[in-house]
């Protein structure tokens, strides 16, 4: 009756990467700046846990002497710093081939026409950019001709945004999963549907956000644990990040509020296997945003709901919280950043367990999977001896 609990809180780093610099981000630290720049962070759980301690310079958050979870941090070993590469290295597979960007260049026409001619539809746009921003600048022409945004970031990703009037959310799916058909040829990561509302001026994104990525190169976690007759809960965008692969239950949210209660729910219903939550919205909502106040207050809300999770386990479980890479809000810049990212676990005696820095996120995998008797990854160092 044994479980594991995952919880990313998206794009939650935690201090710049060995490599950083290779990947033009010396210097960032999204949780370290955002508490300068709100004048200090008030956490009293999240400081309880550990998160001070692993980090050793957040303003407000000194380190504590007893923690109540072990604590680290990560460094990514794929070679990339987005939501899905995170992902799947949390889940034990490393990505050494990285998937294409085409921040400088936009998409090749080749590949925008195929997509044009079977799907019926025309794109604007084709360049990096904020989502916000870029549907400002756009939406009024897409309201008056009905040709649909089409954007990219520093990330692969082709996203396709589209008001909910002018494309209605199945036939925005329906053109983004003829897009992830042809963009598979050229290793884009993720097709990323990004619905909105309003009008100009006023236009808002929902959360009928859905992403289609490139199925996983190899089995995860949650393939061994589907196939070894585990319950699997995908919270959040798991299901999009995995292409829906080692999943027994989806549970699709509306933010992190609401992602946080399902994963309660979850905890109360679950008997053994997994439970995934990915907390989209200090990603999303703040970090592409460049708002540390926002992601201040989002940090708030997981902090709030932490000891919902800690009284909710039984004495089989463990629970990491972690991250799948930075997004400073305080760089200049919306995109992702090359970071460690914190290593959080409760459960056992975990309480109060140095886990050092990690060269690689699937040591989550590789402990997990040894708690659950799974198939460890090819490459991961489990650290259930340390907690137990």
């Amino acid at each position: 009756m044994k479980r594991a609990i995952i919880i990313v809180m998206d794009s939650c780093g935690a201090g710049e990467a060995p490599d950083a610099a290779e990947y033009g981000d010396a210097g960032s630290d999204t949780l370290g700046h955002t508490a300068i720049a709100v004048g200090g962070f008030d956490l009293p759980n999240l400081s309880a846990a550990g998160l001070g301690n692993l980090h050793g310079r957040l303003a407000g958050m000194p380190p504590v002497t007893n923690p109540t979870m072990a604590y680290g941090r990560l460094a990514e070993a794929s070679a990339a710093k987005d939501s899905t590469t995170g992902h799947w290295e949390l889940a034990g597979i490393i990505t050494k081939t990285p998937f294409q960007t085409f921040t400088d260049t936009g998409f090749p026409d080749a590949l925008i026409h195929a997509i044009e001619e079977e799907s019926g539809h025309t794109f604007i746009g084709n360049y990096a950019a904020s989502g916000t921003v870029i549907i400002e600048e756009l939406g009024p022409r897409h309201l008056e001709s009905g040709e649909l945004i089409l954007y990219t970031s520093a990330d692969s990703v082709f996203q396709i945004a589209a008001h909910e009037e002018i494309a209605p959310i199945d036939e925005l799916y329906r053109v983004c999963e003829i897009a992830r058909r042809h963009c598979d040829e050229y290793l884009i990561g993720r097709v990323i549907a990004r619905p909105f509302i309003g009008r100009p001026g006023a236009f808002q994104r929902t959360y009928k956000r859905h992403d289609y990525a490139m199925p996983p190169h190899s089995d995860t976690l949650l393939d061994h644990a589907k196939s070894a007759g585990l319950a699997v809960h995908g919270i959040g965008k798991i299901s999009d990040l995995f292409a829906g692969r080692g999943l027994t239950e989806v549970v699709k949210t509306e933010g992190d509020t609401d992602g946080l209660r399902r994963t309660i729910e979850a905890l109360e219903t679950v008997e053994s296997g997994i439970i995934f939550t990915n907390l989209v919205d200090l990603d999303m909502v703040y970090g592409h945003r460049e708002n540390p106040d926002g992601y201040y207050n989002g940090l708030k809300v997981i902090d709030s709901y932490l000891p919902q999770f800690t009284q909710a386990m039984r004495p089989d479980d463990i629970l990491v919280m972690s991250a799948d890479h930075g997004n400073d809000p305080t760089d200049g810049s919306t995109d992702h950043t090359r970071e460690f990212v914190p290593l959080l676990v409760a459960g056992l005696k975990a309480g109060g367990v140095n886990l050092g820095d990690r060269q690689q996120y699937s040591d989550v995998a590789a402990t997990l999977a040894e708690w659950l008797g799974l198939p460890a990854p090819a490459l991961g160092e489990s650290f259930l001896d340390e907690i137990r």
